[in-house]
Protein backbone atom coordinates (compact mmCIF):
# COMPACT_ATOMS: atom_id res chain seq x y z
CA UNK A 1 0.00 0.00 0.00
CA UNK A 2 1.22 3.49 -1.01
CA UNK A 3 1.56 5.80 1.65
CA UNK A 4 0.39 9.40 1.34
CA UNK A 5 3.23 12.38 1.48
CA UNK A 6 2.86 14.57 4.53
CA UNK A 7 2.67 17.67 2.15
CA UNK A 8 -0.18 16.17 -0.55
CA UNK A 9 -2.31 15.67 2.47
CA UNK A 10 -1.49 18.81 3.78
CA UNK A 11 -2.66 20.07 0.28
CA UNK A 12 -5.85 17.94 0.18
CA UNK A 13 -6.76 19.38 3.44
CA UNK A 14 -5.86 23.45 2.22
CA UNK A 15 -8.33 22.49 -0.58
CA UNK A 16 -11.36 20.92 1.19
CA UNK A 17 -11.09 24.00 3.60
CA UNK A 18 -10.86 26.04 0.50
CA UNK A 19 -14.02 24.78 -0.90
CA UNK A 20 -15.85 25.07 2.04
CA UNK A 21 -14.83 28.38 2.40
CA UNK A 22 -16.06 29.40 -1.15
CA UNK A 23 -19.38 27.09 -0.61
CA UNK A 24 -20.13 29.55 2.48
CA UNK A 25 -19.33 32.43 0.96
CA UNK A 26 -22.11 31.56 -1.91
CA UNK A 27 -24.64 30.67 0.63
CA UNK A 28 -23.86 34.48 2.29
CA UNK A 29 -24.84 36.03 -0.73
CA UNK A 30 -27.72 34.07 -1.45
CA UNK A 31 -31.47 34.89 0.52
CA UNK A 32 -31.77 32.73 3.77
CA UNK A 33 -35.39 31.08 3.20
CA UNK A 34 -36.72 29.91 5.83
CA UNK A 35 -40.09 27.88 6.19
CA UNK A 36 -42.93 29.01 8.71
CA UNK A 37 -44.94 26.42 9.85
CA UNK A 38 -48.14 28.33 11.61
CA UNK A 39 -48.23 25.55 14.74
CA UNK A 40 -46.47 25.16 17.98
CA UNK A 41 -43.47 22.40 18.69
CA UNK A 42 -45.80 21.40 21.47
CA UNK A 43 -48.18 19.62 20.33
CA UNK A 44 -50.53 19.27 23.30
CA UNK A 45 -54.51 20.69 23.14
CA UNK A 46 -54.31 24.46 23.37
CA UNK A 47 -50.99 25.47 22.67
CA UNK A 48 -50.33 27.93 19.59
CA UNK A 49 -47.12 29.64 17.90
CA UNK A 50 -44.88 28.86 15.19
CA UNK A 51 -42.23 26.31 14.58
CA UNK A 52 -39.40 27.87 11.71
CA UNK A 53 -37.00 25.70 9.32
CA UNK A 54 -34.15 26.49 7.38
CA UNK A 55 -33.43 25.55 4.23
CA UNK A 56 -31.60 22.57 5.66
CA UNK A 57 -34.83 21.35 7.37
CA UNK A 58 -33.40 22.50 10.78
CA UNK A 59 -35.25 24.04 13.74
CA UNK A 60 -34.21 27.69 13.21
CA UNK A 61 -37.17 29.57 16.09
CA UNK A 62 -40.29 28.58 17.94
CA UNK A 63 -42.79 30.17 19.51
CA UNK A 64 -44.48 28.13 22.07
CA UNK A 65 -47.78 27.63 24.16
CA UNK A 66 -49.37 31.22 23.60
CA UNK A 67 -53.04 31.86 23.42
CA UNK A 68 -55.38 34.62 22.05
CA UNK A 69 -57.49 35.20 25.69
CA UNK A 70 -54.84 37.41 26.74
CA UNK A 71 -55.94 40.71 27.47
CA UNK A 72 -54.79 43.65 25.12
CA UNK A 73 -56.08 45.98 27.44
CA UNK A 74 -53.90 44.68 30.67
CA UNK A 75 -50.78 44.36 28.31
CA UNK A 76 -50.75 40.99 28.71
CA UNK A 77 -50.15 38.04 26.34
CA UNK A 78 -46.75 38.51 25.39
CA UNK A 79 -44.89 35.96 22.82
CA UNK A 80 -40.79 34.81 23.49
CA UNK A 81 -39.00 34.47 20.59
CA UNK A 82 -37.00 31.66 21.05
CA UNK A 83 -34.07 29.86 18.51
CA UNK A 84 -34.30 25.93 18.11
CA UNK A 85 -32.56 25.23 21.41
CA UNK A 86 -35.46 27.33 22.97
CA UNK A 87 -33.23 30.20 23.96
CA UNK A 88 -35.59 33.41 24.24
CA UNK A 89 -34.35 36.18 21.63
CA UNK A 90 -37.03 38.63 21.91
CA UNK A 91 -40.05 38.90 23.55
CA UNK A 92 -43.27 40.69 21.99
CA UNK A 93 -45.86 42.60 23.55
CA UNK A 94 -49.00 44.65 22.86
CA UNK A 95 -49.00 48.51 24.17
CA UNK A 96 -51.17 48.66 26.84
CA UNK A 97 -54.23 51.00 26.01
CA UNK A 98 -52.63 51.58 22.70
CA UNK A 99 -55.01 53.41 20.04
CA UNK A 100 -52.68 52.14 16.80
CA UNK A 101 -52.61 48.54 17.36
CA UNK A 102 -48.77 48.68 18.49
CA UNK A 103 -46.13 45.71 19.90
CA UNK A 104 -43.12 46.18 21.22
CA UNK A 105 -40.06 44.71 21.34
CA UNK A 106 -37.43 43.89 23.91
CA UNK A 107 -34.44 41.75 23.98
CA UNK A 108 -34.72 38.35 25.82
CA UNK A 109 -37.28 37.52 28.41
CA UNK A 110 -38.27 40.63 29.23
CA UNK A 111 -41.32 39.86 31.05
CA UNK A 112 -42.00 43.34 32.76
CA UNK A 113 -41.85 45.60 29.17
CA UNK A 114 -44.56 47.27 30.29
CA UNK A 115 -42.22 50.50 30.73
CA UNK A 116 -42.36 52.49 26.69
CA UNK A 117 -38.93 53.82 27.72
CA UNK A 118 -37.63 50.82 28.93
CA UNK A 119 -33.92 50.30 27.60
CA UNK A 120 -34.35 46.60 26.34
CA UNK A 121 -36.58 47.96 23.49
CA UNK A 122 -35.70 46.70 20.25
CA UNK A 123 -38.33 47.93 18.17
CA UNK A 124 -42.23 49.24 18.12
CA UNK A 125 -44.34 48.31 14.90
CA UNK A 126 -47.83 49.44 14.21
CA UNK A 127 -51.21 48.79 12.32
CA UNK A 128 -51.07 50.19 9.22
CA UNK A 129 -54.95 49.80 9.01
CA UNK A 130 -54.47 52.50 11.87
CA UNK A 131 -52.46 55.15 10.23
CA UNK A 132 -54.52 57.89 8.35
CA UNK A 133 -52.01 58.80 6.33
CA UNK A 134 -50.80 55.53 5.51
CA UNK A 135 -51.10 53.68 1.83
CA UNK A 136 -53.92 51.00 1.69
CA UNK A 137 -51.20 48.37 0.45
CA UNK A 138 -49.48 49.03 3.38
CA UNK A 139 -49.94 46.30 6.67
CA UNK A 140 -47.90 47.69 9.11
CA UNK A 141 -44.72 50.08 9.80
CA UNK A 142 -41.71 50.01 12.05
CA UNK A 143 -39.39 52.20 14.21
CA UNK A 144 -36.43 51.02 15.49
CA UNK A 145 -35.62 51.36 18.89
CA UNK A 146 -39.72 52.31 19.57
CA UNK A 147 -39.71 55.91 19.09
CA UNK A 148 -42.85 57.16 17.71
CA UNK A 149 -42.25 60.67 15.97
CA UNK A 150 -39.37 59.18 13.60
CA UNK A 151 -39.63 57.84 10.18
CA UNK A 152 -40.18 54.19 9.96
CA UNK A 153 -37.68 52.48 9.14
CA UNK A 154 -39.42 49.45 7.51
CA UNK A 155 -42.93 48.84 6.10
CA UNK A 156 -44.73 46.00 5.36
CA UNK A 157 -46.45 45.91 2.17
CA UNK A 158 -49.19 43.76 0.88
CA UNK A 159 -51.41 41.18 2.35
CA UNK A 160 -50.25 39.35 5.35
CA UNK A 161 -53.57 37.16 5.61
CA UNK A 162 -52.76 36.47 1.34
CA UNK A 163 -49.35 35.43 2.66
CA UNK A 164 -48.11 37.81 0.21
CA UNK A 165 -46.24 40.36 1.69
CA UNK A 166 -42.64 42.30 0.97
CA UNK A 167 -40.82 44.05 3.80
CA UNK A 168 -39.01 47.31 3.03
CA UNK A 169 -36.67 49.36 3.98
CA UNK A 170 -37.45 53.32 4.12
CA UNK A 171 -35.40 53.85 0.96
CA UNK A 172 -37.49 51.12 -0.27
CA UNK A 173 -35.11 48.73 -0.61
CA UNK A 174 -36.35 45.05 -0.23
CA UNK A 175 -35.77 43.47 2.60
CA UNK A 176 -37.83 40.01 2.43
CA UNK A 177 -40.36 38.41 1.35
CA UNK A 178 -43.11 36.38 2.66
CA UNK A 179 -44.95 33.90 -0.07
CA UNK A 180 -47.39 30.50 0.02
CA UNK A 181 -45.27 27.59 0.30
CA UNK A 182 -45.07 25.40 -2.75
CA UNK A 183 -43.74 21.87 -3.07
CA UNK A 184 -41.66 21.03 -5.97
CA UNK A 185 -43.00 24.58 -7.54
CA UNK A 186 -46.43 22.85 -8.22
CA UNK A 187 -48.16 21.69 -4.90
CA UNK A 188 -49.64 24.91 -3.33
CA UNK A 189 -49.83 24.39 0.40
CA UNK A 190 -52.69 25.29 2.70
CA UNK A 191 -51.76 28.93 4.29
CA UNK A 192 -50.48 27.77 7.78
CA UNK A 193 -47.10 26.75 5.81
CA UNK A 194 -45.41 29.75 4.38
CA UNK A 195 -41.64 30.75 3.02
CA UNK A 196 -39.98 33.62 4.67
CA UNK A 197 -36.76 34.71 2.25
CA UNK A 198 -34.36 37.07 4.33
CA UNK A 199 -32.11 38.96 1.88
CA UNK A 200 -28.05 38.73 3.13
CA UNK A 201 -27.07 40.88 5.60
CA UNK A 202 -30.38 41.22 7.67
CA UNK A 203 -31.26 40.14 10.81
CA UNK A 204 -33.65 36.40 10.43
CA UNK A 205 -34.74 36.84 14.17
CA UNK A 206 -35.88 40.30 13.66
CA UNK A 207 -37.81 39.71 10.53
CA UNK A 208 -39.13 37.31 11.95
CA UNK A 209 -40.31 38.60 15.20
CA UNK A 210 -41.77 40.98 12.56
CA UNK A 211 -44.15 37.91 11.12
CA UNK A 212 -45.17 36.98 14.84
CA UNK A 213 -46.74 40.45 14.93
CA UNK A 214 -48.25 40.40 11.77
CA UNK A 215 -49.91 37.52 12.47
CA UNK A 216 -51.53 39.14 15.56
CA UNK A 217 -52.49 42.85 13.88
CA UNK A 218 -53.61 41.73 11.23
CA UNK A 219 -56.53 39.58 11.88
CA UNK A 220 -59.25 37.64 9.69
CA UNK A 221 -61.89 39.38 9.21
CA UNK A 222 -64.82 38.57 11.40
CA UNK A 223 -63.04 35.83 13.01
CA UNK A 224 -62.82 35.53 16.64
CA UNK A 225 -60.07 36.13 18.95
CA UNK A 226 -59.16 33.07 19.50
CA UNK A 227 -58.79 32.07 15.83
CA UNK A 228 -55.24 32.08 13.79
Amino acid sequence: MSRIHPADQNRCHDMLLKEKAEEDAQVLLRPAVLTVWKRSSMTFQGTDGFTVFDHRGRLAFRVDNYSRKSSFITGSGGLVLMDGAGNALLTLKPQVLSMQYQWNAYRGEDKCGRNPNSKSKVFSMRSGSMLFHSSKDVEAIVMMGGQSDQTPDFRIEGCFRRRNCKIKTRSGEMVAKIARKRVNNKILLGDDVFTLAVQPGFDTQLIMAFVIILDRICVKPFAPVLCS
